[in-house]
Parts: C-alpha cells; sequence; structure tokens
C-alpha cells in the first residue's frame, strides 16, 4: 500500500527554520515524483515544490525561492523541505504527495499524506 506521511510541523517565529519530512512506504521513492504542496486557510491549495523522478531535477514556487530547499533520502525513503527565513505567509497546512510528472495537474497527484501544520508568528 502506497503511504506518505508528513511530519516536523510546528509554531515557528518569522525568520525561523522548519525542516518537515515526508516518509514514504510500499513504493520506491526514486522511481516516483515527489511535490509539496500547502493548504493556507481560505486559500487553494498550491504546488511549493517538485522533485523529478528522472533526473532529480527540483522546481520551486516563485514564493518560495531562495528559502526553500527539497531534498530526498532514498535510503531512508524519505523527502525533506526545509523551510528557512519562515514568514507569516507560509502558515498553511503542509501535504507531500506523488504523481508521473511535475508537469501533472494537481488532481493527477496521489498518495496524498495528512498534512502538516505549518505556524509563523511571533
Amino acid at each position: 500500500q502506497v503511504q506518505l506521511v508528513e511530519s516536523g510541523g510546528g509554531l515557528v517565529q518569522p525568520g525561523g527554520s522548519l525542516r518537515l519530512s515526508c516518509a514514504a512506504s510500499g513504493f520506491t521513492l526514486d522511481y516516483y515524483t515527489i511535490a509539496w504542496f500547502r493548504q493556507a486557510p481560505g486559500k487553494e491549495r498550491e504546488g511549493v515544490s517538485c522533485m523529478h523522478s528522472s533526473d532529480g531535477s527540483i522546481r520551486y514556487v516563485d514564493s518560495v525561492k531562495g528559502r526553500f530547499t527539497m531534498s530526498r533520502d532514498n535510503a531512508k525513503k524519505t523527502v525533506y523541505l526545509q523551510m528557512n527565513t519562515l514568514k507569516a505567509e507560509d502558515t498553511a497546512v503542509y501535504y507531500c504527495a506523488t504523481a508521473r510528472s511535475c508537469d501533472s495537474a494537481q488532481d493527477e497527484f496521489g498518495s496524498w499524506g495528512q498534512g502538516t501544520q505549518v505556524t509563523v508568528s511571533s
């Protein structure tokens, strides 16, 4: 059974850092494209970053470029999202999900985890 479990969220002050983890089970992680999404209260879910399975290339939404870094540890079957210089507008529930390609439509992503809450506030 393909399953993703996010963890690492919490409350952090503006300018702080958090590292989110997305642990995979039931499949070989390096064969899949993995993406991080987030959904803030009252807003639509948006893609944050995506790592292609084919070459490991990563793309980021403009609002997090230079602050967030996505990485993958195939041995641990875990994908990470290092978030630095956090801002209040980064507050959201963060999810990871899989798809065939980073160009896939959001509704083509699957194996959604339960999400982890990130709150940036002083």
